[in-house]
């Protein structure tokens, strides 16, 4: 039978757009605006590993409030903290720097509340036989939110000069989370079952060797994504030394990737998961090598563009896998907000160790050749992702806990 998605599945499609969309024109210029205050790697690593210690400890504080109460409240509180902290920034302007900590925790916060939320009503309206589609459905969201929202921030920013435009482009983002919180009123409130298991992440790392599996294939995702989430942007920027500039990057990038989550949704199917998954590992790895010979827009320009075709044969089997995971038995089903947090907390192990490698090696030397071969090694982290998760992915349909 064709996947197909209807009613709650389309419209919680619509929040999380409109989400990302807010997200993509504000975030991606948010670490320029702080360097244009203070050109400081280590500060903005700092901020991005506040983010990150905070996204995944809200993700297991708060996985009491979904599990035992209304887990859409914690989805609308997500979209109103992400709106008061661009108020704050716009409050406090270019002193913002000056409290990267507290903004960081905010943030982290924010987006751990709703991701949560999200990550938990998502596997309840999903199931193995749609879920791939769906992923799909929010990579191609992903992909179009990229190509508008960048592209249309840098442009507002070149266009009102600097501080004016930065203000208009939060404030834009302000407008589009106060939308997506109201249309999150329209989702169905989900039933709350049981008792939240504080110390389930353990307990599962502990009896389950699947989940051990995917846990260090998620750490060794969060390696890579920790600082390539927001050092490339930074680079090109560097590079460029124009808003508008990297706005036309993420125009061209996520065109590349809106394409390529297209044609892996509709023919990337589960039984593809593992050799697809090594081919875009190794490939996302390959892509970096540009860098060697110059760090410049072009060269950084290759490396979004193969980073956008591939990125979706490594991403697919991730979150599809580690999902399936969830719903191998009604135990785990009925344990599924601990595992949505022990898959968070796994990620974040990994951000936070690839944002520490970061901030220690460029406290040594900020070199474009050190920057190209910390990039080049923390690149190859999805081969680890691979590595570990192989044999989940070789044989589905028998994942029993061992």
């Amino acid at each position: 039978m064709k996947a197909s998605l209807k009613g709650q599945a389309l419209l919680l499609l619509a929040v999380n757009g409109l989400f990302v969309m807010a997200g993509a024109l504000s975030g991606t210029f948010l670490n320029v605006y702080l360097w244009k205050s203070r050109q400081d790697y280590a500060m903005i690593g700092w901020f991005t590993l506040a983010q990150q210690l905070a996204l995944g400890l809200s993700f297991w504080v708060a996985g009491k409030w979904v599990k035992e109460h209304n887990k859409m409240n914690a989805l609308r509180l997500g979209i109103a903290v992400s709106g008061l902290f661009y108020m704050l920034v716009l409050w406090l302007g270019g002193k913002a720097v000056y409290y990267i900590w507290p903004l960081g925790c905010l943030l982290g916060v924010a987006i751990g509340l709703f991701w949560l939320a999200f990550n938990i009503v998502y596997f309840e309206i999903t199931d193995a036989g749609n879920r791939d589609y769906f992923n799909g459905w929010i990579g191609l969201l992903g992909s179009l939110t990229g190509i508008v929202g960048p592209w249309m921030s840098g442009l507002l920013i070149s266009y009102l000069h600097g501080e004016r435009g930065y203000r208009v482009v939060f404030i834009l983002s302000l407008s589009i989370y106060a939308i997506a919180a109201v249309l999150s009123f329209f989702l169905q409130k989900r039933k709350s079952e049981g008792v939240y298991r504080w110390s389930e992440s353990w307990t599962q790392l502990r009896c389950s060797v699947h989940w051990r599996q995917a846990s260090a294939s998620l750490v060794f995702q969060g390696l890579r994504e920790g600082v390539f989430s927001f050092l490339i942007g930074l680079l090109v920027y560097i590079a460029a030394k124009e808003e508008s500039k990297l706005g036309q990057y993420m125009l061209i990038t996520s065109g590349v990737s809106l394409i390529s989550y297209w044609a892996a949704g509709k023919w990337f199917k589960p039984g593809y998961r593992s050799a697809g998954m090594l081919a875009g590992s190794i490939m996302l790895t390959v892509v970096i090598s540009p860098l060697l010979w110059q760090v410049s827009y072009l060269t950084l320009l290759i490396l979004g563009i193969g980073t956008s075709l591939f990125i979706p044969l490594y991403m697919l089997p991730m979150v599809s896998t580690s999902f399936d995971l969830m719903g191998e038995t009604e135990e785990t089903v009925s344990k599924r907000v601990e595992l949505v947090v022990l898959r968070e907390l796994s990620l974040m192990t990994g951000r936070v160790a690839g944002t520490m490698i970061f901030i220690a090696v460029l406290s040594i030397s900020t070199s474009p050749r050190t920057m190209t071969l910390l990039l080049l090694a923390l690149g190859a982290a999805p081969v680890g992702s691979w590595l570990f998760l192989r044999r989940l992915l070789s044989h589905g349909g028998d994942k029993s806990s061992a």
